[in-house]
């Protein structure tokens, strides 16, 4: 199986790539320039939508913006009223990731329930730590993201497309199949927020995230082809952090020498994500990656080089677990007619 796929690029995928690039170096910097605590929000959010969404819209900007809000109420809410009961946070946790999966089945507001689900998962099991700022913590997911819509609107300012894209087709789907796909992330998104929370994994970002953006296919055979390329894109985000890391050395943390390292390899794995012409590939989860590994752990005294190996083996055994659990829901619910998968 090719892990790889190459497609022509068209003038409108390079603009896309440098969209995708300089979008993410620019959320990077303010965050950094800012001392922001959670910089993930200020890093990846610009890759997700630059890369994920070609085209900025109001339609989009609104689905960006409504799934903040809502993490931060709904977190707000079950932290405040019930953090100290686990079994009730993982029901209420359930519930919010069903309806945002049922979203992301229907197509239309697939970014909707993805950003958050993303958001939620993060911000719950953060939230669940005595000695987590709250207000911290709603504070830079909301304004990450509204920085991030403004960066990927100055993107489409400064590298607008050549020309006209088609717009996309959603693929018809039964019902059958939709219960099947919502009840299938729901249940794996609750197990990892229950895993993360049990076994106190809370330097394990980047595999808390994988295992949600395994689920995005919504069916089994989806989330294997997905393990394999975000592996491979994993070690290549590792890998390339590292090379960072040994270039500037001693001078690692200076952001003048740093930012167009990063740019670069954004660059680069914007065009593999480009290329593979598939959504979330091997560039996509390297990419990401990167982001995670720079924004959330960039700290003066952090040891990089330790983070980018904890969170490729990290990422690793996130994606066998996560794959377990994914076989296991998905045969169960295929034992019944009104939840089997199909078209």
């Amino acid at each position: 199986m090719q892990l790889i796929r190459h497609h022509p690029m068209t003038s409108n995928d390079l603009q896309q790539c440098l969209r995708i690039a300089t979008g993410a170096s620019l959320g990077f910097l303010c965050s950094k320039l800012m001392g922001f605590n959670y910089g993930v929000f200020f890093t990846v959010t610009p890759m997700l939508l630059l890369g994920l969404v070609p085209v900025m819209s109001m339609h989009v900007t609104r689905q960006v913006i409504a799934s903040s809000v809502l993490s931060i109420l709904e977190v707000s809410l079950i932290a405040g009223v019930f953090g100290g009961q686990p079994v009730v946070m993982s029901l209420l946790a359930f519930v919010l990731f069903l309806y945002r999966f049922a979203c992301m089945s229907r197509g239309s507001l697939f970014l909707f329930g993805a950003n958050g689900v993303i958001s939620l998962s993060i911000m719950l099991h953060f939230a669940s730590y005595p000695d987590t700022n709250l207000i911290d913590l709603v504070f830079c997911n909301f304004w990450g993201h509204i920085v991030s819509i403004a960066i990927a609107l100055l993107m489409m300012l400064v590298f607008p497309d050549v020309s006209p894209r088609a717009a996309p087709t959603a693929p018809s789907k039964g019902p059958n199949r939709m219960r099947h796909e919502a009840l299938l992330g729901a249940s794996v998104a609750t197990l990892s927020f229950c895993l993360f929370q049990v076994f106190d994994l809370r330097d394990s970002l980047s595999a808390q995230a994988t295992t949600l953006l395994l689920l995005f296919p919504m069916h089994w055979n989806g989330a294997l082809d997905y393990a394999r390329r975000r592996a491979l894109g994993t070690i290549l985000g590792v890998s390339c952090g590292l090379m960072i890391q040994l270039l500037l050395y001693n001078w690692s943390h200076e952001l003048v020498l740093l930012l167009p390292l990063f740019w670069l390899f954004s660059l680069l794995f914007s065009q593999a994500h480009i290329s593979e012409a598939m959504g979330s590939g091997v560039g996509f989860a390297g990419m990401s990656t990167l982001g995670i590994l720079y924004g959330q752990n960039l700290t003066p005294n952090n040891d990089l080089v330790f983070s980018s190996l904890y969170r490729a083996s990290s990422i690793m055994v996130a994606i066998v677990l996560t794959l377990i659990a994914c076989y296991c829901v998905h045969s169960l619910l295929n034992r019944f007619e009104a939840t089997r998968f199909g078209q």
